[in-house]
């Protein structure tokens, strides 16, 4: 399994696109998508919500349980993926493309979050 480089990780196993234009890409990695069995359901945030960095924001459904999402930054919500309320096995399939939960304008820049190589380590994989 391979956590790409270029994206930022939560210990709550959440990545973090680079921010561009003030607005950040959110999904969970292909590991907790791993742990998690086949996702079946997701209640994303909605437009307009604001989320904190650490705090709940949804949760995804899966055959084994349902796993809370945290948001790793702090801002509004500014796109949920319709696709992956549709089809929630996106999240599995492609956790790092088609598969991404929401975007969010980021209010503050975090600053606990891993680099690819320290997430690795962080959670075995």
């Amino acid at each position: 399994m391979s956590n790409p480089q270029q994206l930022r990780y939560s210990k709550e196993h959440e990545w973090l696109s680079a921010v561009e234009d003030g607005v950040a890409t959110i999904g969970i990695t292909e590991y907790a998508a791993n742990a998690l069995g086949d996702v079946v359901y997701a209640q994303l945030p909605e437009v307009g919500d604001t989320v904190t960095a650490g705090e709940t924001c949804g949760e995804l459904e899966s055959t084994k349980s349902v796993s809370d999402l945290y948001s790793p930054v702090t801002g509004e919500i500014t796109e949920a993926n319709q696709d992956v309320v549709d089809d929630p096995s996106l999240v599995n399939s492609a956790p790092f493309e088609g598969g991404w939960l929401f975007k969010v304008r980021v209010a503050e820049e975090p600053v606990d979050l891993l680099s690819a190589d320290e997430y690795t380590e962080f959670s075995g994989n």
